[in-house]
């Protein structure tokens, strides 16, 4: 019997086929996502390297987010890592940003400008657009920039709206960073692009209902899609412009300045704004659009706007936008621009000439219209050109859309690039052509246009100088019309225990002052100047502002403020504060060191307020007789006070005299040599000058008895110590030049007992602790222009 040997399977001491593809299916994936990271990181490194080395050339950031994401994705490598389902998710990644984008630049814009007259930046704005409009429809629609399946009609009219649009965020940032924003052309170009941003985010949002992306095949679906996003527009505008008030007003009462923000009030109020964006998308309307008209109803002022606008713009900028770009590039490939083609590139300069042409030329047709310069027009009509984040994605959106070909998508969003590129190149010609036209002396009374606003920076130290100066005020605002534009600023001493109090806002880098004490002073000053504006204050703008620093850099604070609000007048209090019985304290010598760094650094005149006796403490008012003189010796800070005198002559409270001290040459007591620096030739300038500006004073003011007229004809100092003696208790105030003059046979000696050098001799001598003049003195100098105009600063006017 033979027995059969039982044989076993062969054991397996390695993986299974099925278990090898697994494994190689996780380590493809792992490989795969780790590629996908390293090239998104890479896009965030490698653009900030870029921005730093393109910083010499000016160059905003959108610049080297471009250049990486395009450089980068298409890439082949990089290209193949992302499949399908990556672009995808990278697709609902970059529309999630967009309505965000589109969200704050809404909420960033006022659009109740549009019900009212149009601005001359608006019509600037308006002109440039109708113009590139009018232009895309001529040539756009022989050139065939769509498919075969794409409406002519709604694809010409979009092109036209995107062409004739500018990146405000570009624009202002580009603007902002190069130091001219104050200036009368970084305003209007800031403003401008502004408007026409807005406009034409308006005109999209209009499209859109009317051109709805969905097919629909009865007219009666259509009729009744379109209705119902309109129904859906207004019940979200109407929630957002009437009833969120209710909602962000009762968030900031509860979140007071100075106090951290509430993560229940935040999370409330970020699921109220996005209910909000997400009402019109309920009815089928587009989410972009959706959330611009959300964000351009929803209020702008309060805790919550500013947080929510300041934490999506530095999202945005922090991340969204180079992924943006390296999305773009992942959709556009370069092979398939058809460069071989003569039609390819001629649609591609048509949309160069339109951009430029039409935008320069619209400008150009309306700002000299209004008065400007051509060469200042062309220029901002260059600025305007620039287009931004919203435009390249309607680009891409475009082509996923199949509304038009990759040719067409590659040239539009080249044209867009180059209209970025060149704008730092613009504003530089701009700050090299105004440093060619400006005037000498820029920031001063003297040459002031006489129909120009006067900008004035009024500080104070504390309550107690108030009475002074509102009077100052008062009679610093000459004419109604064109008036008084006048900055109330608190000189606020950082100190330890006050530093200790300060705390940083919610969303900003800005520091909140929280001390209680100072909290309650500022508003005792801001509520005594507005009574006094609500009360008589015609003609006058009132704005407050602070300057809160050590004595060391409160100096460089307030020069600051002066360039921001671009001021002619700065007006400083005394550093000795009044006693009630009429005498002076030793005063602060942290004011003192401020005063006199002002006197050596200011960017516009100066004027020291020297309060003596009570008489400038009582209100001046329309009824009240203020005597108030003016002494005029000869220079050119006495011209400045001259000038200052002319529109304190407008009070009808106000009785004014100009007295002039002449020299008596052929008198006894004139001295026989004068120690004097200055050449003959200057002085017969000086002379010349002293004559000419009196005598416009005089025609104008005294000529027709407004102000009084009394001469005084002297030979030496001596006599001028005498007569300035002989003021004791004829006027209140007394305005006087700080030095500056060329001849000194008047002045000579007067300074050998100063007791405050930087009051100038005349003014030490009338505010002296030995002098019987009760008379409060104010103390005026002239804009002090140093250097030659490569100088100055790159705030300037030349509109």
């Amino acid at each position: 019997m033979s027995s059969k040997s039982s044989r076993r399977p062969p054991q397996s001491h390695g993986p299974s086929p099925s278990h090898k593809q697994c494994l190689k299916f996780v380590a493809t994936s792992m490989m795969s996502g780790f590629g996908k990271f390293v090239a998104i990181i890479s896009a965030f490194l490698l653009s900030r390297i870029l921005h730093h080395f393109l910083k010499p050339f000016s160059q905003p950031q959108i610049t080297s987010d471009f250049l990486i994401g395009m450089v980068l994705a298409t890439i082949p490598v990089v290209h193949e890592t992302f499949g399908d389902i990556s672009v995808m998710n990278l697709d609902n990644i970059v529309d999630f940003g967009m309505i965000l984008y589109t969200f704050v630049l809404g909420l960033e814009m006022d659009p109740y400008v549009i019900f009212k007259a149009p601005s001359r930046p608006a019509i600037v704005a308006y002109a440039g657009m109708l113009s590139t409009c009018i232009l895309t429809c001529l040539l756009t629609p022989w050139l065939h920039y769509g498919t075969k399946d794409t409406n002519m009609i709604t694809l010409t009219i979009s092109l036209s709206i995107t062409l004739s649009g500018s990146g405000s965020h570009v624009l202002t940032r580009l603007i902002t960073n190069l130091k001219i924003g104050k200036s009368d052309i970084g305003k209007l170009a800031v403003v401008a692009g502004v408007h026409s941003d807005m406009i034409t985010m308006f005109f999209y949002s209009i499209l859109f209902v009317l051109f709805p992306l969905e097919k629909i095949s009865s007219t009666k679906g259509e009729i009744k899609h379109v209705v119902k996003m309109i129904l859906g527009i207004l019940i979200q505008s109407i929630i957002a412009a009437k009833v969120s008030p209710f909602f962000f007003n009762w968030i900031n009462n509860e979140n007071p300045e100075g106090k951290a923000l509430k993560g229940s009030h935040l999370v409330l109020s970020m699921a109220f704004m996005a209910v909000i964006c997400s009402c019109a998308t309920w009815f089928g309307y587009n989410p972009f659009f959706s959330a611009f008209l959300a964000g351009l109803f929803l209020p702008t002022e309060g805790r919550i706007s500013k947080w929510a606008i300041s934490k999506i713009n530095y999202l945005l900028s922090l991340l969204f936008y180079p992924l943006l770009f390296f999305w773009v590039g992942l959709k556009i490939d370069f092979s398939d621009f058809q460069g071989g083609q003569i039609g390819t590139w001629g649609r591609f300069f048509v949309l160069i000439f339109i951009v430029v042409v039409g935008k320069v030329f619209g400008t150009i047709c309306g700002g000299v219209l209004l008065g400007f310069r051509w060469p200042e027009l062309a220029a901002i009509g260059m600025l305007l050109t620039a287009k931004g984040h919203f435009h390249v994605y309607l680009a891409v959106h475009a082509f996923r859309s199949k509304r038009i070909e990759m040719p067409t998508c590659i040239s539009i969003v080249i044209v867009i690039f180059l209209s970025i590129v060149h704008t730092p190149f613009i504003v530089k010609h701009i700050i090299r052509r105004a440093r060619a036209l400006v005037p000498v002396h820029r920031m001063n009374l003297q040459c002031l246009d006489p129909k120009t606003e006067l900008k004035i920076l009024l500080c104070v130290h504390g309550s107690h100088n108030l009475p002074s100066a509102i009077n100052l005020l008062a009679i610093s605002r000459g004419r109604p019309n064109p008036g008084l534009n006048v900055y109330v600023t608190d000189m606020v001493e950082l100190s330890d225990k006050l530093a200790s109090t300060l705390e940083k806002e919610e969303g900003t880098n800005n520091m909140v002052l929280t001390d209680k004490s100072m909290i309650e002073m500022r508003e005792q000053i801001t509520q005594a100047f507005q009574a006094y504006v609500d009360e008589d204050g015609t003609g006058i703008t009132l704005g407050r502002s602070h300057a809160l620093a050590t004595f060391n850099g409160m100096s460089r604070e307030l020069i600051v403020l002066a360039e921001d609000f671009m001021v002619s007048l700065i007006l400083l209090p005394f550093h000795k504060r009044l006693n009630p019985d009429g005498t002076h304290d030793p005063g602060s010598l942290g004011f003192r060191y401020v005063n006199r760094k002002l006197l050596r650094h200011a960017p516009c005149s100066i004027g020291i307020l020297v309060e003596r006796g009570s008489g400038f403490a009582d209100r001046i008012s329309k009824s009240s007789e203020c005597k108030v003189a003016i002494i005029f010796i000869g220079g050119k800070d006495d011209r400045e006070a001259l000038s200052y005198a002319g529109r304190v002559a407008w009070h009808p409270g106000v009785k004014l005299t100009v007295i002039r001290f002449l020299v008596d040459k052929n008198s006894e007591n004139a001295p026989r040599r004068v120690s004097n620096r200055a050449s003959t030739a200057e002085e017969e300038e000086e002379m010349k000058l002293d004559d000419e500006s009196f005598a416009d004073f005089y025609e104008k003011y005294v000529a027709g008895g407004k102000v009084a007229y009394m001469e005084k004809h002297l030979a030496n100092s001596s006599e001028t110590y005498t007569n300035l003696k002989s003021l004791k208790g004829q006027y209140t105030l007394i305005i006087v030049g700080r030095g500056g003059r060329v001849n000194t046979i008047l002045t000579l000696g007067l300074n050998d007992w100063q007791q405050c050098p930087e009051l100038g001799s005349v003014g030490d001598v009338l505010s002296g602790s030995g002098f019987e003049c009760e008379s409060s003195v104010l103390i005026i100098q002239q804009h002090r222009l140093k250097g030659q105009l490569d100088g100055l600063s790159d705030d300037f006017s030349i509109m």
